[in-house]
């Protein structure tokens, strides 16, 4: 094992779930399904939401509705039933008393045993009629095969049609060809938290021998919050030590870029760009996180901090998640920059295309905006020195970085209009220069946002009616597009033909699925004014600045995130006019989503609101570009489990420090856990360049 490479040692891991027995190509897609994978692997990390104690035995006399009961029993009789809509029965007693197994089939498995035969049940406890029965018990099966039955069983999370017991019998295969992995962890730290070894902690968790406690979920979270920690440590320890060089501008193409703006930057924004001149001054690289809350100005701090590139001649790019966000960052740029600014998306024709890559080889063009077709290989500058990654929430790590790996010492400044908590920067960050842009540009007035049922939409539709008259232009947002099983959302389509019914060919709509030129035209037709109804999904959450609109409308908005909605809340209140944002919610409105909807009422600060929606939701991926539930974690909650985060943080570098190239036998054996948790492509793709 010690000359094993990381790949050959865990094979037999990354091996396909159809390799066990009983798993065909039906079986695996059902597990794809519930476990997100098709690997064994994949199984192992599919832990248990809780554990059933089905070890005592009890009594029939001592039932008690609404427990989890274990009876030893004698089959007394079959009450088979005379119409489909009946109930069969199988009472059953012990010389205590007796109780029914009830089962709403025509034929039930045990309709097999006959009266006589003594049986093993188990299952959830109900009273009819002063008897105690068990619907559809768990588990009947006969008493000379107890051993089948599971004393501690795990409660995995599954899909339809995939029963516990086909997770138990696949569960059992991949423990057995876990093989023997060497141990990761500081000695010291597994005696003081008295934490089991890897296979021993999977083992008590998918098949016990008594209830487990806390101990083996939390030695593999950390495990996961480890690899993690230490992956990103080893990117951030190789951009440090990357050679960079000095950027230092004149001040010339700034000086017109900000009288072509109109207005004197904020504090927080000569602050931030204070700070990015150091760095790019500074003969090291740059990788530096601008935070600004919706409204804050990053983009023109990203547009001077381009032009310091450009006067020190160099070039610069700026990339964006969609085409709608590069394309409204290109026409930005193009207002506020004097020097050419090139726009390069999938949706660039051969033609442009070719002109543009020509113009960036050779330097004509020093600024690029586009999505992540500037770091595709075609993609080359004659020496570009500054790469700024817009909503970096919608990239990873890895694609973030690529695009800075297209110069010979390329600063990265990365930006973000979701606040990021102090968690998650952690988690995602480690200790990332950072910058926060706190004010808003002036003239910008607080959006007054209110809460309503949709009980009163046709007060709300008329209120909305006012504002139109008045010369608003409004977005109405939609947590569907269509209308699916659960009726009782509210569907994009479905409300743009009720409001285009009343309010006529001023109402349009916007959505992920149409074609990217028709909903290109739609929000040019809403940022002209020629519609003045946007009906929309999500695709406006970001990078649509129409600052004439002033009035929000989002349905079903308990439906959304926390940080979703203060970003939706943020495409109003960027004109001089008093913004509205109305959050309509259903009637059976939970304690939980009313709190969450009042905080958003009550305040506008996007660090608070994200801190609350990162409690309740979790913040998305690390190395890569999950955004929603917990951040690419299948092991770890970093929420529940943030004193191990911490930890790892500080144990990842104290690693580091002393074993840099993970040489060591605690580096060898960490050289494993990091591809275990596929960390290790990651980590090496970035450390390669």
């Amino acid at each position: 094992m010690e000359h094993e490479t990381p790949a050959a040692l865990l094979a037999p891991l990354f091996a396909s779930l159809d390799t066990l027995p009983g798993v065909g190509p039906a079986r695996l897609a059902l597990f794809a399904r519930a476990i997100g994978g098709k690997r064994l692997v994949d199984l192992l990390f599919h832990l248990p939401q809780g554990h059933l104690d089905r070890s005592a035995r009890v009594a029939i006399r001592d039932l008690r509705p609404g427990t989890l009961a274990t009876v030893a029993a004698e089959i007394i009789r079959h009450e088979r039933p005379e119409t489909p809509r009946q109930p069969w029965r199988i009472t059953i007693g012990d010389g205590t008393g007796f109780a029914d197994l009830v089962y709403f089939a025509r034929r039930p498995g045990p309709a097999a045993l006959a009266p006589g035969s003594r049986v093993l049940v188990s299952g959830r406890v109900e009273s009819f009629q002063g008897r105690p029965c068990l619907p559809h018990p768990d588990h009947c099966l006969p008493e000379a095969r107890a051993t089948l039955l599971p004393g501690i069983e795990p409660v995995w999370p599954l899909t339809a049609g995939l029963m516990a017991w086909h997770v138990r019998r696949a569960m059992a295969a991949a423990l057995a060809r876990l093989p023997a992995l060497p141990e990761w962890h500081d000695p010291a730290l597994l005696k003081r938290e008295a934490w089991p070894g890897f296979a021993a902690a999977l083992a008590a968790l998918h098949a016990p021998d008594a209830m487990p406690g806390p101990a083996p979920r939390r030695r593999l979270a950390y495990d996961e919050l480890l690899a993690g920690q230490i992956a990103i440590a080893l990117v951030r320890a190789r951009l440090r030590t990357r050679p960079g060089r000095s950027l230092v501008g004149d001040g010339r193409l700034r000086a017109q870029a900000l009288t072509a703006f109109g207005h004197t930057p904020t504090p927080s924004q000569r602050q931030a760009l204070a700070e990015i001149d150091a760095d790019l001054a500074a003969p090291h690289r740059m990788l530096r996180l601008l935070q600004g809350d919706v409204g804050s100005g990053k983009t023109l701090v990203a547009a001077l901090a381009m032009l310091a590139a450009v006067e020190a001649g160099a070039q610069a790019a700026l990339m964006a998640p969609t085409e709608l966000l590069a394309r409204q960052h290109h026409a930005t740029l193009s207002r506020l920059c004097p020097v050419p600014v090139a726009l390069l998306t999938g949706a660039v024709k051969p033609a442009g295309r070719r002109s543009i890559l020509a113009g960036l080889a050779a330097g004509e063009i020093p600024l690029a905006v586009g999505t992540h077709a500037l770091f595709q290989e075609s993609v080359r500058f004659r020496d570009l020195a500054l790469a700024v990654v817009d909503e970096q929430h919608r990239f990873g790590v890895h694609q973030r970085l690529l695009l800075g790996a297209k110069g010979e010492a390329t600063d990265v400044l990365v930006m973000t209009a979701t606040p990021i908590p102090r968690t998650l920067l952690l988690t995602q960050w480690g200790e990332v220069a950072v910058s926060r842009l706190t004010g808003k540009p002036a003239g910008r007035q607080r959006v007054r946002t209110t809460l309503h049922s949709l009980a009163a939409l046709e007060e709300v539709t008329a209120a909305i009616e006012r504002a139109l008259a008045a010369g608003a232009s409004i977005y109405w947002v939609c947590p569907l597009l269509a209308e699916s099983e659960a009726g009782d959302l509210a569907a994009a389509e479905a409300r743009f033909a009720v409001l285009r019914a009343r309010f006529g060919a001023v109402v349009g709509l916007a959505h992920g699925r149409q074609e990217p030129a028709a909903r290109a035209a739609a929000l040019e037709e809403f940022a002209a004014g020629r519609i003045r109804i946007l009906v929309a999904t999500t695709v406006v959450e970001v990078g649509v600045d129409v600052p004439q609109a002033s009035v929000m409308v989002i349905e079903q908005a308990e439906r959304f995130g926390l940080a979703q909605l203060h970003q939706l809340r943020g495409r109003v209140g960027r004109g001089t006019a008093q913004s509205f944002c109305l959050l309509l919610h259903g009637d059976g409105l939970t304690e939980a989503a009313r709190q969450r909807l009042t905080l958003l009422r009550d305040t506008d600060d996007g660090f608070v609101i994200a801190d609350e929606d990162f409690r309740l939701r979790g913040g998305g991926d690390l190395l890569g570009t999950r955004q929603s539930g917990q951040p690419g974690f299948r092991l770890a909650d970093p929420v529940a489990d943030a004193d191990l985060l911490h930890l790892a943080h500080r144990d990842a570098a104290a690693l580091l420090a002393r074993d840099a190239n993970l040489a060591t036998t605690r580096g060898r054996a960490v050289r494993v856990l990091l591809a275990l948790f596929e960390q290790a492509a990651a980590a090496r793709t970035l450390l390669a360049g």
